[in-house]
């Protein structure tokens, strides 16, 4: 049997690889996707061959990911409960259909993953498997009782390593657990499951990664423009950029002043509650900037219609139907939707806040001359015309209130 495993050279997945080859008999292949996570790459190729792989894939998807996977969500305005900007979740399907392909070329029976049975990330693998390569089988020892009766606990693992001579580097357990890519960090378990815990105390401030304490950030506030077109930001400060350097650049400057952070206790796919703590520098600055252009830019029920489904569009990002048919069919609404969002934004960055300070667009809807409280010189509107409107919009109204009766007020 062969096995294509999600591979990153910690003490996990070096366990995975071992007890996998093992149960069954398997040629294992490893595979590293470097998604933004910056985690030190160095030396896994022959870690991995040491631990038992056969041969290991370490591919740089960080331009995929930006390019097919953040900027269409961006453009849909994606949000998961009005807090999560989806980082985990929209990096699942790239990876999982980066190992089907490796599968497919390497003529694997099977693909496996490290996500435990409790967390969203095992449906996201799974169903992008199912979506894509339906003859590949899954394996996930998290879900596997013996996996779980051989390894209890980390100690067990590492005294499993020492055993069979895996090169890993144990070190202490942290009180959170993290995950890192292009579009954020998350930080969760551990001290993190007291929801009444206060993740952005003085104390906690090591634990960031990617943005200042919002306290610490410069007391001077930074412009920045983000030029839009169909969409997606093609230039910051006017230089023009890839979607992965616009997502580098992005962050650096969210992160100096502290923007994007969010605590939040979320709804899991699998049932049951978990709270998370995310850093979204770059993320943050593009979704609000991108909903700035399209205020200028974008039809009204055009705008509301697009708006109704991003709860259902985050729901299925979060869930792991990227791959799903009904993605792909609000994709193409959305994609629709941004054909004329083109401009630039201006916004202010400060101390963990971002402004907007400024907008403009060749292709504007917003007409001055027309919205003026003053003479419209294009005489487009007739004040007096809002009669009739009014009228007609309140007459259901008064038919039911004579019906009915009318309700108290106060």
């Amino acid at each position: 049997m062969k096995i294509v495993l999600a591979y990153s050279g910690g003490l996990d997945t070096s366990v995975l690889l071992s007890w996998i080859k093992e149960q069954y008999d398997a040629d294992m292949i490893a595979f590293c996707a470097d998604i933004g996570q910056e985690e030190e790459l160095k030396g896994l190729r022959q870690k991995a061959l040491k631990t038992g792989a056969s041969k290991i894939y370490i591919d740089d998807l960080r331009e995929e990911f930006a390019r097919d996977f953040i900027f269409p969500m961006i453009q849909a305005g994606a949000i998961y409960e009005g807090q999560y900007f989806l980082g985990t979740s929209i990096a699942r399907p790239l990876i999982a259909k980066r190992m089907i392909e490796i599968a497919r070329q390497e003529k694997a029976d099977a693909i496996a993953h490290g996500a435990t049975g409790k967390g969203n990330d095992q449906v996201r693998f799974e169903l992008t498997a199912a979506a894509l390569a339906p003859e590949l089988q899954v394996v996930a020892p998290w879900r596997d009782v013996s996996f779980r009766e051989d390894f209890p606990g980390r100690a067990e693992m590492i005294a499993y390593c020492e055993e069979r001579k895996i090169p890993v580097q144990a070190t202490a357990k942290k009180p959170y657990s993290s995950d890192r890519n292009l579009l954020h960090i998350s930080f969760e378990a551990g001290i993190l499951e007291d929801p009444w815990m206060d993740a952005f105390a003085p104390k906690n401030k090591d634990m960031f990664k990617l943005s200042v304490d919002p306290e610490d950030a410069p007391d001077k506030a930074e412009y920045v423009t983000l030029d839009f077109k169909k969409g997606n930001c093609v230039a910051v400060n006017g230089r023009a950029l890839t979607p992965l350097s616009v997502m580098q650049t992005l962050n650096k400057l969210g992160g100096k002043h502290g923007v994007g952070r969010v605590d939040m206790v979320e709804n899991r796919y699998v049932g049951m509650k978990s709270r998370g703590v995310y850093e979204t520098p770059g993320g943050a600055i593009l979704h609000f900037a991108h909903r700035q252009i399209e205020s200028l830019t974008m039809d009204r029920e055009v705008m509301h219609l697009r708006d109704s489904l991003i709860p259902k569009y985050g729901e299925l990002v979060y869930y792991g139907y990227w791959f799903a048919p009904e993605r792909y069919a609000l994709q193409a609404l959305v994609t629709e939707s941004q054909k004329n969002v083109t401009g630039t934004v201006r916004v202010k960055l400060y101390k963990g806040n971002i402004l907007v300070a400024g907008r403009k667009s060749p292709v504007s809807l917003y007409n001055p001359a027309i919205a003026t409280m003053e003479a419209d010189p294009t005489k487009a509107y007739d004040q007096g015309d809002a009669t009739g409107f009014i009228r007609l919009n309140g007459l259901r109204l008064k038919v039911a209130a004579k019906v009915h009766g009318t309700k108290k007020v106060g």
